[in-house]
């Protein structure tokens, strides 16, 4: 889960190395005339409305909510690991039982039946399914998610099924340094396609490449919290994207027919400092510079030449056939969106310049959370127009806030209804104007473990008592069951 800001992954030109120089624009990424893009007959006839078949959803990962960790076969994970060791997440806290979803699954089912969600976005533990990553498959982890989306079906919930979201079981030696690792990926992603894909019809591979892969062998900030040189850097963004495209190939290859591929992905969002040709120009130049080794390469199937002249020495070893795999059609793009950088056209040789965010730039309680609400529909815009994808999900979106619980044991979160009813003015934007999003899962249904901040920033428009065990609806769920029962902006 949740957006990260440019600042602390470090990716500016200097710092990634990404140099100025512009590779060659692919005919698939040739910018389009300012306003333009595809256009479907979807918008929405209300000003304030969304069509009739949008999906409306919310979004969770199994380590932030299952809890039993050590039952049933689970093998142990990076962030099992990185969790019990002291200092590493604030208070101590751990996934250890979270929000027990494991066992209260029936539960969290109620609330988003409550809601009125057409969808939900889960994540599979992938040391649940092969403890050690790979190896013998383990039953009784396959029947929890069996049970899952039986019991998502039965309440009229779509499922669906994110593969990896940034538990990487420690059995496989290595982690993400490890070409092996993206081999193993692609094992278990088509297994879990052969046993789920006669219900589950929507598959994300992996979830926000920068986090498992810069924050987590770059920053140190996450689990396994190492600090490499940049060319093993660049090795483990390869593997990462390379799992992901083995991971499409391999769903494609067990899969029933009709099942849908796709990623969540963090992509860093830009937005234009003005609405004009050059500053929606210079947008869409640094959403394609600066994703290059992500959500770039795997939508056009090939590192772009600036990066890897920036790179240099560094760049990733590829072997052949990975970028025709990292490169497979996908049938969406989902985004993961929390904040943006303001971009301005420059006299650069680049074509634009990122301005840095002030100290007096509103934020939510996590402090990377910079108020953005006009990323909804610049993401959308800029994705939909460099690489024309099928169609586009929001598949997070949301934010961090104190909560606290009032006299009546309620959360009247009304500072999270302000950030989500401007995001969503935004969103509503890019459906007027045609552009293909499909649906919008928030982040998150409940409170739950967010990661090296442990419990103490909270995403849920459900209250967590992490002694007991109750959810309880804040306001924001109050806003979000209205938004839905209307199917417009309330």
């Amino acid at each position: 889960m949740t957006g990260i800001n440019r600042r602390e992954l470090g990716l500016g030109l200097a710092a990634a190395g990404l140099g100025t120089a512009l590779g060659a624009w692919p005919a698939s990424a040739q910018p389009s005339a300012p306003g333009t893009g595809p256009r479907t007959d979807r918008g929405a006839q209300d000003p304030l409305g969304f069509p009739a078949d949008f999906t409306w959803g919310c979004a969770t990962a199994a380590y932030q909510i299952e809890g039993g960790v050590k039952e049933d076969g689970r093998g142990e994970t990076v962030w099992d690991t990185y969790a019990h060791t002291p200092g590493k997440t604030t208070d101590g806290g751990t996934g250890d039982v979270a929000c027990d979803s494991y066992h209260r699954y029936a539960e969290d089912i109620a609330l988003l039946k409550a809601l009125g969600v057409k969808a939900y976005r889960f994540s599979v533990a992938w040391s649940r399914i092969f403890p050690s990553g790979k190896g013998k498959p383990n039953q009784k982890g396959l029947d929890y998610y069996n049970r899952l989306v039986d019991g998502l079906l039965a309440a009229g919930i779509e499922p669906h099924m994110t593969l990896f979201h940034w538990d990487l079981p420690t059995g496989l030696q290595g982690g993400w340094q490890s070409r092996d690792t993206a081999l193993a990926f692609a094992d278990y992603a088509g297994f879990m396609a052969s046993k789920t894909s006669d219900r589950v019809k929507h598959f994300m591979t992996v979830n926000e490449l920068r986090c498992f892969t810069d924050l987590a062998y770059w920053n140190g900030n996450k689990a396994p919290a190492l600090r490499l040189p940049m060319d093993q850097v660049n090795q483990v963004r390869h593997h990462g994207v390379l799992a992901h495209g083995l991971g499409v190939q391999a769903i494609r290859a067990h899969a029933r027919a009709g099942t849908q591929v796709g990623l969540a992905d963090n992509a860093t969002i830009f937005v234009p400092a003005i609405e004009t040709p050059e500053h929606i120009e210079a947008t869409k130049k640094a959403m394609r510079e600066e994703n290059a080794m992500f959500l770039t390469a795997i939508m056009e199937g090939r590192y772009i030449d600036s990066y890897l002249a920036a790179q240099g020495k560094d760049a990733p070893k590829v072997q052949a056939g990975d970028m025709k795999a990292i490169g497979s059609p996908l049938d969406f793009v989902s985004l993961n969106v929390y904040t943006a950088n303001t971009v301005r056209a420059a006299a650069t040789a680049s074509g634009y310049e990122i301005l840095p965010h002030l100290a007096n730039s509103p934020r939510m309680a996590s402090p990377w959370l910079y108020v953005t609400p006009e990323a909804l529909y610049w993401s959308i815009r800029t994705v939909s127009e460099l690489w024309k994808p099928k169609k586009l999900y929001i598949s997070e979106n949301g934010c961090s806030a104190d909560d606290p619980v009032a006299q009546d044991g309620k959360v009247y979160d009304a500072d999270r209804v302000m950030y989500l009813r401007n995001y969503l003015t935004h969103l509503q934007r890019a459906v007027r104007e045609g552009y293909p999003v499909d649906g919008y899962f928030l982040w998150s249904l409940m409170d739950n473990f967010e990661w090296e901040d442990g419990y103490t920033k909270l995403f849920g428009i459900h209250h967590v008592d992490f002694k007991t065990q109750k959810r309880t609806p804040k306001l924001s769920a109050d806003w979000y069951r209205e938004l839905i029962r209307s199917n417009k902006l309330v």
